[in-house]
């Protein structure tokens, strides 16, 4: 790869990406393939992990209310199944109202020691949970863990981005999302094996939320310390530097630009894809909530003892890294996001199928579709790949992100609502609004999936204009670039593009023989004209 320095007028580089401001300041460099390649594994070690360690705590966090509800959390408070459900509303309902505040922020600060900040905060605020001792101080803990949080997925999506091509971020973003199989077997075992605590001065659950929160922030100190902002102020070498710019061109997305723009943030609500992720995500995530807040109860009902349920939530979590890793491998290897979404969700169906239709007394057929609704959760970090590949212009993107979440949280708001206490144990209502919501998101992942090859195949008829020198760093929305296109799968895509070529190839002879029967018949003219005089 062969990188030259070139000259870009001040007007251009400060509205265009922070990139091209570096590329213009450096001189040339040459690097090879093998480069790239231990470039990438230097990348993933740099900050995988810790992308990992954050998404872990965050839904480790989320979730220890849920192992908390059977470790006499609800007796030792005095709280009813309805005040419980109130807990997870608080909590989304302040993460939802923070999103934009936050993605603001995350804009104008650097996003790794903001991202760091608030992994602190809320590590703290989890601490605090070991003193709460009603109702009232647990759901003002909650609304404010809410608020800290809210930063976590849109920063991880932007950073992801950052430094990973577009067939490259859904296996990273996989990698990153498997936080939240892993925190649940973790935390099962952890609230298992404290349930073996006899002390007097503490419940076991004061000291989960003690142990879980100090991690967090420590692990938050760490973020702040050795994630980089992004890749020109990293601890990289001047030369892998620029390789880890120049090799982003082709996703035509942009690194990093700190001014807010207007116009992009109106374009979000303009694209038509806004509205079709919005549904997806706001469908997965009602019964992603449900299964998430109250797979422990609805275990429970089953029969089993507070022992064996912790034990029994971890073929979840184990069902959920399978899944994730299935579906983040499928759609990075044969860029197929869509397809890859819609079989994640078939699977999840199912479950919730398993859930409300078995006949009574089947209860290892129930335990299977509790399981099974885990894969739900699993089509997530498939539409963050999704939202973060085909959206370019930095405000935009953080608008989208901020989008995406708030549609999480409005999904994760409304699936706790489903369970009711007039309906236990068997919580059949909430157990058919789970088969009704996948069945939505599904419908609607054709539908973007279709929208998608529609507008590669206008954009590609249309031949849109002659090529921008550096529109790849330029900051421009994935609208405004001409050269942009959806990643769709490769044979469908040259079968498209070879149609688009013809069509073009044929034009332009139509234009060509125009242009000489035009030449030939002006030539006559003169020549009859000639003759006559």
């Amino acid at each position: 790869m062969d990188i030259e320095a070139k000259k870009f007028s001040p007007a251009a580089s400060a509205e265009a990406d922070a990139a091209l401001g570096f590329l213009a300041s450096e001189e040339a460099a040459f690097f090879t393939e093998i480069d790239e390649k231990k470039l990438v594994r230097k990348i993933d070690w740099m900050i995988v992990p810790l992308m990992w360690a954050i998404y872990f705590l965050q839904y480790q966090d989320k979730i220890l209310i849920n192992y908390a509800s059977v470790m006499g959390l609800l007796r030792d408070t005095g709280m009813q199944t309805d005040q419980f459900s109130k807990l997870a509303l608080a909590f989304y309902v302040s993460y939802l109202f923070f999103e934009f505040p936050t993605g603001y922020l995350m804009q104008r600060l650097p996003i790794a020691k903001y991202l760091g900040l608030n992994v602190t905060l809320w590590g703290l605020l989890t601490t605090l949970n070991c003193a709460a001792q009603n109702y009232a101080g647990l759901i003002v803990l909650r609304v404010l863990l809410g608020c800290f949080e809210s930063a976590v997925a849109p920063a991880l999506i932007l950073i992801t981005s950052m430094w990973y091509k577009r067939n490259e971020q859904p296996k990273r973003i996989g990698f990153w999302y498997l936080g939240t199989g892993t925190a649940t077997i973790v935390g099962a075992l952890v609230a298992y094996g404290l349930l073996f605590y006899t002390g007097d001065r503490f419940r076991s659950w004061q000291i989960m939320f003690l142990i879980f929160g100090l991690i967090t922030i420590a692990v938050g100190i760490c973020v702040m310390i050795f994630l980089p902002d992004n890749p020109m102020a990293s601890r990289l070498t001047h030369e892998e530097k620029l390789l880890a710019i120049e090799r982003l061109r082709e996703n035509r997305t942009g690194i990093e630009n700190k001014h807010f723009k207007t116009y992009q943030f109106v374009e979000v609500f303009k694209d038509p894809q806004t509205y079709f992720i919005a549904v997806i995500v706001t469908a997965m995530n009602i019964s992603n909530a449900a299964i998430s807040s109250f797979s422990a109860l609805i275990i429970k009902s089953f029969g089993y003892t507070t022992k064996e349920t912790e034990l029994l939530t971890i073929p979840g979590g184990v069902v959920s890294v399978v899944s994730i890793l299935t579906g983040t491998y499928l759609a990075g290897r044969f860029d197929q996001r869509c397809l890859s979404l819609i079989g994640i969700l078939a699977c999840g169906l199912l479950g919730g199928c398993l859930m409300a239709f078995s006949h009574e007394g089947m209860k290892a057929s129930e335990l299977a579709g509790n399981y099974l609704t885990n894969c739900v959760g699993a089509a997530l970090p498939l539409m963050y790949s999704i939202a973060g590949a085909n959206v370019a212009g930095h405000t935009k993107k953080v608008t989208m992100n901020a989008i995406v979440l708030m549609s999480f949280c409005l999904g994760n708001i409304l699936g706790p609502l489903t369970f009711r206490t007039e309906d236990e144990p068997d919580y059949i209502p909430a157990k058919i609004a789970i088969v009704a919501t996948v069945s939505v998101a599904i419908v609607f992942s054709v539908l973007l999936k279709c929208y998608y090859m529609y507008e590669n195949r206008r954009r590609d008829m249309k031949g849109e204009g002659q090529r921008l020198e550096n529109s790849d760093f330029l900051d421009l929305t994935d609208r405004e670039n001409p050269d942009f296109r959806v990643r769709l799968p490769c044979l469908q895509h040259s079968l498209v593009l070879t149609a688009a070529t013809t069509v073009q190839t044929l034009r332009t002879q139509r234009s060509i023989i125009e242009g000489q029967f035009y030449s030939l018949y002006t030539r006559y003219t003169i020549c009859n004209a000639v003759v006559s005089f």
